[in-house]
């Protein structure tokens, strides 16, 4: 299986996925802690997450599955919503949290 059939069912096969650095218990950068953060605040108990700078593969071909430069990427109910600073905005302005309610 090819790294981007790899990514396709990860992200089909979760509710709410997280392409990070790290994992949430030990976020190894500053934005992928913040989207762990922005998750927990709105509510979400149950995130599938996959550390990306356990498997160059999958850090290199998340950018291209999304066409997407940066990590971390938050993907709802298989679709991609984005990174940190865009997680952060629609959690102010509540989308967010419709989006992972639907």
């Amino acid at each position: 299986m090819d790294v981007q059939q790899r990514i396709k069912e990860q992200v089909e096969s979760h509710p709410v996925v997280l392409f990070m650095k790290g994992t949430p218990q030990f976020p190894q950068c500053g934005f992928s802690a913040s989207v762990v953060e922005v998750l927990k605040a709105c509510g979400v108990r149950e995130v599938h997450t996959v550390n990306v700078l356990e498997d160059p593969e999958i850090r290199q071909g998340i950018k291209d599955y999304a066409n997407w430069p940066t990590i971390p990427q938050l993907y709802v109910n298989g679709e991609f919503v984005g990174g940190a600073d865009i997680v952060r905005e629609m959690a102010q302005t509540g989308e967010l949290q419709k989006m992972l309610e639907a």
